[in-house]
């Protein structure tokens, strides 16, 4: 393995490096040669799990000194690293997959490293998040990403009603175990929405599959094979805000019309949702409200 200026291990007065390496999220091909010969050239390297990262680096055919830095331990591993870099040591970043930061243990070290002026340099490689978007077919010029989502039912809906009138794509990661009770979570709070559902990615049984939350909890009933694998959720943003008010203007004024010919509230709310979408009973709860100001 030659030593490039990717990752040259220093000596004397010199400070060494910390590379922020991303690796595969699941085809080892997708490992860039410079973060190859970065996890070859460095004194040691701080995995999420040093086992997982193993099996990387015998692909490799590495023997790099490898040490666990976790969400519970990486707030003690900042004194240890930060003495292994001021001694001239380069050290390698890495997660269990995709790039160290995002949704996964790295801000704690980097941020309190950068604050010592130590030299922090990123490697950039594979990311769930940005490889799920490219597939999508989704709108990509803005977006928002939301990390995982609560556990708790009620803290889930919350924090969907939260980004409710949102415009930009929204983006979030999901467990298999949790995949059915968030869909059923945003088909009652954003209802008729684009929904992609991005698993396996980059593995032999990628798949990306799209429709309405409703839509989609009916594929995963027939088919159970597809809850399985971590999901990256990508949404339909929010129309804009005029649309919304042009959307709402029209509605009103069907409904008033109906109302004024005197069509009945249950043959109204099937004709709105005829012409608008949605459920019959949400436009005949409309209706009758609307008919009961009069």
């Amino acid at each position: 393995m030659t030593h490039g200026h990717t990752g040259t291990s220093h000596s004397g007065s010199h400070q060494g490096t910390l590379y922020v390496v991303a690796t595969p999220i699941g085809n080892l091909q997708d490992l860039s040669p410079r973060a190859a010969q970065t996890l070859g050239s460095v004194a040691r390297i701080a995995a999420e799990d040093t086992r997982h990262s193993g099996r990387l680096l015998a692909h490799l055919g590495l023997n790099v000194p490898m040490l666990s830095l976790h969400d519970h331990n990486e707030s003690h591993r900042v004194e240890q690293l930060d003495r292994y870099l001021a001694a001239g040591e380069d050290i390698a970043l890495i997660s269990d997959a995709g790039t160290p930061l995002i949704s996964d243990p790295g801000f704690v070290l980097v941020r309190a490293l950068r604050e010592r002026g130590r030299r922090i340099v990123p490697v950039p490689g594979p990311s769930a998040l940005i490889t799920a978007l490219s597939g999508a077919g989704l709108p990509t010029d803005r977006f928002t990403f939301a990390g995982f989502l609560p556990a708790k039912p009620t803290a889930r809906k919350q924090a969907l009603e939260q980004w409710l009138a949102h415009e930009a794509t929204l983006v979030f990661y999901e467990s298999p175990h949790r995949i059915v009770h968030t869909l059923t979570a945003l088909n009652e709070v954003m209802g008729e929405r684009d929904v992609v559902l991005a698993r396996e990615l980059t593995k032999a049984f990628e798949t990306f599959l799209s429709g309405t939350p409703g839509a989609l909890l009916t594929q995963l009933e027939e088919d159970p094979n597809q809850a399985r694998g971590e999901f990256v959720v990508i949404v339909q943003g929010a129309p804009p805000n005029g649309e919304q008010n042009q959307q709402a203007f029209s509605e009103d004024m069907l409904l008033n019309a109906l109302l004024a010919e005197s069509v009945g509230v249950k043959q109204g709310a099937a004709v709105a949702a005829r012409v608008f979408g949605g459920r019959k009973q949400a436009w005949y709860a409309r209706l009758q409200a609307m008919k009961s100001e009069d």
